[in-house]
């Protein structure tokens, strides 16, 4: 974990925005502001998925580079602020999270949430929203987002099969041909909507793709294939032909607005 005297709360990846992708990366480090200290926690639960998406700096920037496109990642460990939650989601800010008492975040009074939410959490979603219109800009077209996650192997003493898994509501443009594509390898378990569902009301895809008509998809991969370089290159590598087959279809480049399964937008 490192921290800085000045904190910034995203990194932005530059690429062609020309070509009309936007790669997302909500939980891709687990760095703390200095003056929270380790939010009361050992250094070693920062090592876990509860701190951030093992894996998903390194696999986001490879395939930035491979796709040649823009990317950004949160700077902040979602144990601060969840970026991908909506500002009422109860687990914005987690006081228990699998079975870790976060003391840093207990009580937490009405002004440091604010603040959180000031500093932290709503300069990244400035910074997406204002990354996805530059993209619309520049290539004249509307965007097709990549959010990148990871999950762990076990969850709460079960095993998780799947290698990958594709989350979405109810567009289905990029999620179907993802997929597939990822399925056409009888070597990977692929989850549709696995190992979580991906209609969450106020996460990032729904607050800056779903309303806004954009097509997009979030990957999940499972933290043991990518935690080291090669594991994150080699996902990179598969993902990278993935994206710019999407990317060319006719109605990725088109606003359709197809709701949610989670009420009216």
């Amino acid at each position: 974990m490192t921290r800085s005297t000045v904190f910034a709360p995203f990194d932005l990846i530059e690429g062609d925005r020309s070509r009309g992708i936007v790669l997302v990366a909500d939980h891709a480090r687990r760095d703390l502001p200095e003056e929270y200290g380790a939010l009361g926690l050992p250094a070693a639960e920062f090592e876990r998925h509860i701190a951030y998406d093992i894996g998903v700096e390194a696999v986001t920037r490879e395939l930035a580079a491979l796709v040649n496109a823009p990317a950004i990642l949160a700077n902040f460990s979602r144990l601060l602020i969840d970026p991908n939650r909506g500002e009422d989601d109860p687990t914005l800010i987690r006081q228990l999270y699998d079975g870790t008492v976060v003391p840093g975040n207990y009580p937490m009074s009405a002004e440091e949430r604010a603040r959180r939410l000031e500093r932290f959490y709503r300069p990244y979603h400035d910074a997406v929203a204002a990354m996805i219109a530059s993209v619309a800009e520049a290539s004249g077209r509307a965007p097709f987002i990549l959010s990148i996650h990871s999950f762990t192997p076990v969850m709460q003493g079960r095993t998780r099969p799947w290698h990958a898994g594709i989350l979405w509501d109810l567009d289905d443009r990029a999620p179907r041909p993802i997929i597939e594509a990822l399925a056409a390898d009888k070597d990977l378990v692929v989850g549709d909507n696995e190992p979580y569902d991906g209609a969450l009301r106020g996460d990032t895809m729904f607050r800056h793709a779903i309303v806004n008509g954009f097509a997009h998809a979030l990957i999940e991969i499972r933290q043991d294939l990518i935690a080291d370089q090669k594991g994150a290159l080699a996902w990179a590598e598969r993902l990278a032909p993935i994206v710019e087959v999407v990317n060319r279809q006719p109605d990725i480049q088109a606003v359709r607005m197809f709701g949610s399964r989670t009420g009216p937008l």
